[in-house]
C-alpha cells in the first residue's frame, strides 16, 4: 500500500457547468450501471469500454465494492489500471493484484461514535467493519456476501484500540432489519453525520459509511487533477445515492434508466437502463461525434 490519507476537502460543484467537447475522462459506477444484473460486462460494453481507451479517453470504474470483489471487471481495465473502491475510499491498481494505491480511511474514534449513535437512533441495527484486509461483522448482521474468514463480534469490541487490528477501515457497514433504505438513511446521518459520509447503494436497509469528506466524488476529483484533468472534461455514470456527488461534480452526468427516484431526478442526461447497455450506448455515441468532428 503506498499511502494513506485522511483529507476531507469536497470536490466543486456546478449544476449549470458546460459539459466538455471532448471528454478525457470516463467515470462509471459498477452494480447497477456497467454491470448487467447477472453481474457481468456484455460484449458491447467491453468493446467500448476498449475503444474509448484507444482513442485517449481513461476509464475509471468508481464502485463501493471493496478491492476483493473487483474481479468482475479486472479484464477489462486499460492504460492506468486503477480503480476507485469503497465509495472513495481507496484507490487500487487492477493490474497489480489489486494492491492499494492509496487509503482514506474511517478513524476508529469516528466509527465507534458511529456506532453508538446509530444504535441509539435506530435500536436493532447491527454492524460490519471493513478494513484492508476484509470484513468482520456482528452476530446478527446479515447474510448478505460474507467473508468465511471474518471474525464475528461485537462492532465495540471489533473497533476497540486493543482489538489487534491495525489495517485502515475502509468503511462502516449499517443494517435495519425494519426500517426502509431511505428511512434509515436520514435517521443514521442526523445522529452521526458529523462522524463521517454516509450513504448507500443497496435496496435494503444496508448504509455505507466512509470517513468525513470520503466520497466517490472527492477521490475521483484528486485522480483527475493528479492527471490535469478538469471536471468538465469527464463524464459520469451510476444509479444510487452513492453516486449522487459524483454525478454532481462531472461536466457531463448520465443516470441509468433503472437509477434511484432520486438521481433521475437531479441528473440532467439519462440513458439506457444497465440490462441494455446503456452506458456503452452514450460511449459510442461519444466516439462517433469525435470522429465526427475529426473528419470535418
Amino acid at each position: 500500500m503506498e499511502s494513506v490519507t485522511s483529507a476531507t476537502e469536497q470536490p466543486e460543484t456546478s449544476a449549470a457547468r458546460r459539459p466538455a467537447a471532448v471528454p478525457r475522462l470516463i467515470a462509471t459506477d459498477l452494480d447497477g450501471t456497467l454491470l448487467r444484473d447477472d453481474k457481468t460486462v456484455s460484449e458491447r460494453t467491453v468493446a467500448a469500454l476498449a475503444a474509448a481507451e484507444a482513442a485517449g479517453i481513461e476509464v475509471f470504474f468508481v464502485t463501493g465494492r471493496p478491492a476483493r470483489w473487483m474481479d468482475v471487471v479486472s479484464d477489462h481495465v486499460h492504460g492506468h489500471g486503477l480503480a476507485i473502491c469503497a465509495n472513495g475510499a481507496a484507490v487500487v491498481d487492477l493490474r497489480d493484484g489489486a494492491r492499494f494505491v492509496d487509503v482514506r480511511p474511517l478513524e476508529r474514534a469516528d466509527a465507534l461514535a458511529v456506532v453508538h449513535a446509530v444504535r441509539a437512533a435506530a435500536p436493532g441495527s447491527s454492524f460490519a467493519v471493513e478494513r484492508t484486509t476484509g470484513i468482520h461483522y456482528e452476530p446478527e448482521y446479515p447474510p448478505f456476501f460474507l467473508d468465511p474468514d471474518a471474525v464475528v463480534a461485537p462492532a465495540e469490541k471489533l473497533l476497540a484500540e486493543d482489538s489487534g487490528y491495525t489495517e485502515p477501515i475502509l468503511k462502516l457497514l449499517a443494517s435495519h432489519p425494519g426500517l426502509g433504505p431511505d428511512e434509515f438513511l436520514t435517521i443514521a446521518r442526523a445522529a452521526a453525520g458529523e462522524h463521517g459520509s454516509f450513504t448507500r447503494s443497496s435496496p435494503t436497509a444496508l448504509l455505507e459509511i466512509s470517513g468525513p469528506g470520503v466520497s466517490k466524488a472527492s477521490t475521483l476529483a484528486r485522480c483527475c487533477a493528479e492527471r490535469g484533468i478538469s471536471p468538465e472534461e469527464v463524464v459520469a455514470f451510476g444509479d444510487m445515492p452513492n453516486d449522487l456527488e459524483m454525478l454532481g461534480w462531472a461536466g457531463t452526468a448520465y443516470a441509468m434508466a433503472n437509477a434511484h427516484p432520486d438521481v433521475l431526478a437531479v441528473t440532467a442526461h439519462h440513458t439506457a437502463a444497465n440490462t441494455e447497455d446503456g452506458v456503452a450506448a452514450v460511449i459510442e455515441r461519444i466516439l462517433e461525434a469525435r470522429a465526427a468532428e475529426e473528419l470535418r
